[in-house]
């Protein structure tokens, strides 16, 4: 696994400049102030987006623990340099909930989201595909839409997959195999112990978020 990893990481990616004023506009803008734990993984992948070698992150947490986040900060990240992003989604609810939380979130600060989908009608799916193709900065969130041949990013810095254990070994690579391959964010509400993990994702790093945000109710888990 570490031969693998040190032969998948030899690829130069995308080094991202620090961070500017637009990832300081929406982190001062939001209504509540990060967690311990957020704050920990945001800085643990910071030390990825600024390296050339593209980032390998599994970032792991319970439902409500505040995931969601820490993948926008990645993809805003991406975007502020001028470049691609793309967040790739299990289903078709859920994309579109990502899509709507991110618009909420960067439509303030001029950053363009698209929703990619199945649905996705004619029209706005080909003027998507010729943003994606002109190198324009976007954040693209879709389903396995994204994963279209006729789907053509130019300048893709970042992806994040979420839910990734809902995808295929092949299918969570696919974005990322490419000349130059983006900083790839995996993220998992499924609980992995640290042991198995190593030996499932040891070609991954490892953050961890093990705290709820305050007032979050807990979780309630029957059998």
């Amino acid at each position: 696994v570490a031969l693998r990893r040190q032969m998948g990481g030899a690829a130069a990616g995308w080094p991202l400049e620090p961070p500017g004023p637009l990832v300081q506009r929406w982190l001062c803008g939001l209504p509540f102030a990060p967690t311990a734990a957020q704050r920990r993984a945001i800085a643990e992948i910071e030390q990825d987006l600024v390296q050339s070698r593209p980032m390998q992150r599994l970032l792991q947490g319970d439902v409500g623990s505040g995931k969601t986040l820490v993948a926008a900060y990645v993809l805003l990240r991406a975007v502020e340099q001028g470049l691609q992003a793309a967040l790739l989604a299990p289903s078709d609810i859920l994309a579109q909930q990502h899509a709507a939380t991110l618009r909420a979130w960067f439509g303030p600060l001029g950053v363009r989201v698209r929703l990619l989908r199945g649905a996705t009608a004619r029209e706005e799916r080909e003027a998507i595909l010729g943003e994606l193709a002109r190198g324009e900065p976007v954040v693209v969130v879709g389903t396995h839409a994204l994963l279209q041949p006729d789907v053509v990013f130019t300048r893709l810095a970042a992806v994040v997959v979420d839910e990734q254990h809902r995808f295929g070994v092949q299918q969570r690579a696919a974005l990322a195999a490419r000349e130059r391959p983006p900083h790839l964010l995996v993220v998992s509400a499924t609980p992995i112990p640290r042991t198995l993990a190593l030996c499932l994702y040891g070609d991954l790093d490892l953050s961890v978020l093990d705290e709820a945000p305050p007032g979050r109710l807990p979780v309630d888990t029957r059998w």
